[in-house]
């Protein structure tokens, strides 16, 4: 095993190697459409849903997030639910949530305006470190580090710093706070940095070849490229085992909402229980509506966090047309208007094949 190192010193081609990064960002950089602006709103929107989601997922969900609520004041005056609807299928809608509640705060502290100072904006709900110095760098180019995966991938192999994941992180950020251009680019210099690692300097087998800073990283001169940095603990998978019913009635579909607490508050799904009994018991063992049932439809498998979720879809029929909250009848060509947990989007699609759920 290659011999680890803690050395955390520049190497002496580091200036040399910057400038090498941003030539290779200028020319190499992904045509994304949120860096067609300088809109804070907008680099926002698209920070928010970057976290823990696949660009080509973002795309779409940001231009048709963008023109529901064109900008702050519309996100905070919407309706929770239209908000949560827009974003159904991105998941973790906490951070809808938290978009439409620093957008209010926004509008009712800064007269509308994206603050431009780091405490302000660090104040407003649902937003860290992290989407403070992508917003203030990018939109307004200030001298605001940031530092997510990739930043920490590609600085802890540059520098060979080897450490667990929670002091390489904490290290990562001290260090990007001295990288950062002081007088301008740091913009630039932040979305190289972002980008090399989600292009290049990847979590597993990096492209070393096409790296733009290879002759300075000092992890690849140790042979450390494939080990650094130290891969975060993960907890052992949780398998959950589900039924999800699905349920007509002339041209309406049987949904339910989630609790107003707990994971996926208010979102719809269809009718689901748990029939794995081990905890954490994520949906109810029972429905508190007599079912009668149908063929199986088939199987879908789905994840939250680190439960490995397996669900059944079955259809059914209920004895009595009319039902009570939190069910309710829902017409199928309506289904895309409400806002679906990401399981109930996957399960609609199997069982209509994808019924306006775009």
């Amino acid at each position: 095993m290659p011999k680890r190192s803690t050395d955390t010193a520049a190497p002496a081609p580091e200036f040399a190697a910057r400038r090498e990064l941003l030539a290779w960002y200028a020319k190499e950089r992904r045509d994304l459409p949120w860096r067609r602006t300088r809109d804070p709103y907008a680099i926002w929107i698209s920070e928010a849903m970057l976290q823990q989601t696949r660009v080509e997922t973002v795309i779409g969900y940001w231009t048709r997030f963008l023109a529901r609520f064109p900008d702050v004041r519309a996100l905070a005056s919407a309706d929770e639910s239209d908000v949560l609807t827009a974003w159904s299928g991105l998941g973790y809608y906490r951070r809808a949530r938290s978009l439409r509640a620093a957008a209010q705060a926004i509008v009712a502290r800064h007269d509308g305006k994206f603050p431009r100072d780091a405490e302000a904006v660090r104040a407003l709900p649902g937003i860290g470190p992290y989407t403070t110095g992508a917003v203030l760098s990018i939109a307004f180019d200030q001298p605001e580090a940031l530092v997510d995966g990739n930043v920490v991938r590609v600085l802890s192999r540059w520098f060979a710093h080897d450490a667990p994941a929670a002091a390489a992180q904490r290290w990562a950020w001290e260090r990007a706070r001295e990288l950062v251009p002081k007088s301008k680019g740091a913009g630039e210099w932040n979305q190289a940095l972002m980008e090399l690692g989600a292009t290049v300097c990847t979590p597993r087998s990096p492209a070393c070849e096409r790296c733009p800073v290879a002759k300075a990283c000092l992890a690849r001169a140790r042979g450390l490229e494939n080990v650094l940095p130290r891969a975060k603990e993960r907890p052992e998978p949780i398998d959950v085992e589900l039924v999800a019913w699905v349920v007509e009635r002339g041209g309406d579909v049987l949904v339910e909402q989630r609790p107003e607490t707990g994971r996926m508050a208010g979102l719809w799904q269809l009718p689901t229980e748990q029939r794995s009994p081990r905890r954490p018991q994520l949906f109810p063992a029972e429905l508190g509506i007599e079912l009668t049932p149908g063929p199986e439809l088939g199987l879908l498998r789905h994840a939250i966090t680190h439960h490995r979720i397996r669900v059944v879809l079955q259809r059914g029929t209920v004895g009595r047309a009319r039902v009570a909250a939190p069910l309710r009848w829902v017409p199928k060509a309506e289904l895309g208007t409400l806002a679906l947990t990401g399981m109930a989007r996957k399960a609609l699609a199997a069982a209509f094949g994808r019924p306006n759920l775009e």
